[in-house]
This record gives C-alpha cells, structure tokens and sequence, in this order.
C-alpha cells in the first residue's frame, strides 16, 4: 500500500514499512517518489510518501498553520514508524529538510539499529558530506543510482 500525506495509515505488522524522504523542494525536484514508491511496494512494502498532493506552497510554515503541521506531524510519525528510510537527493536543489531528517535518521538508525539507503548523485552540492556519514556509521548506505540501491535492497 502506498500513502501519501496526509492520509492515515493503517498499520500492518507483518509488512516492511518505508518511507521515501527526499528532495521535493516545493516542487524543484523531480517526482522520484512515484516512481521509487512503485517499485517498493512491487516488493511487498508499505510505502510512505510525504509528497502532498494538494501541497500548496502558500501555506505559512507555522505551527499555527494548520495544514502546515499536519503535513510535518505525518513525517515525523511515518519516519518513526518506518523500518527503512529510503533518501534521493536530487542535485538540482539543495533539499535542507532532507538534510536535516537525515540526520534525524542517522540518530534513529543508532537508536534502533535500522537501515538508512540514501541516493546521492556525485554532483549534489553535499555529496562529501553523506560519503563522511556513510563510512561512519554501520547501517548508512550511500548509492550515486537507484539500480545500485535497489540491488543491495534486494538482498537485505
């Protein structure tokens, strides 16, 4: 099953459950999340996709902002809730709610044990700094392609 914030999730226990984090950038970036949440949920996963369908870029980002927080709510619950967080830095933007929810996920990954696959092509501004994290820390697995991601996915 696939859902897309803000919908609510029916948790299933006996699915893997992923969530796509990753650059959208209010609408900058490619839409990889379709295309890579297919592809998870061909393979049995549930998938969490924060890429809004009725995202409109003039909400204030503020907690007061009722639609705002939900959206933000819903990410910080299905990232949590995930037993993969799968990230895609498109280069074509500089995704700084990427970079901060990984490192959210790299202090989840420490807390929990589970797996972060980031996709990072060389030419993104920060590359170097997800190859430092990536040789850091067990668990944190950095590809410059999707294949290569979702072949090393395959065999987890």
């Amino acid at each position: 099953m696939i859902y897309k914030a803000p919908e609510e999730v029916i948790n299933n226990p006996n699915k893997p459950k992923v969530f796509l984090a990753g650059s959208i950038e209010m609408g900058k970036a490619e839409n990889w999340q379709d295309r890579v949440g297919d592809k998870f949920n061909e393979m049995g996963y549930d998938v969490f996709n924060p890429r809004r369908d009725d995202w409109d870029s003039s909400w204030e980002q503020s907690y007061d902002n009722k639609n705002f927080r939900e959206q933000v709510e819903w990410e910080m619950r299905n990232l949590s809730n995930s037993d993969l967080m799968f990230f895609y830095f498109d280069p074509n933007t500089k995704s700084p709610i990427t970079l901060y929810e990984l490192g959210y996920a790299t202090a989840w990954h420490i807390g929990f044990n589970k797996e972060v696959v980031v996709v990072c092509p060389k030419d993104f501004y920060r590359y170097g700094n997800l190859e430092v994290y990536s040789k850091s820390f067990d668990g944190f697995h950095l590809f410059n392609t999707e294949k290569e991601a979702f072949d090393f996915i395959d065999h987890i």
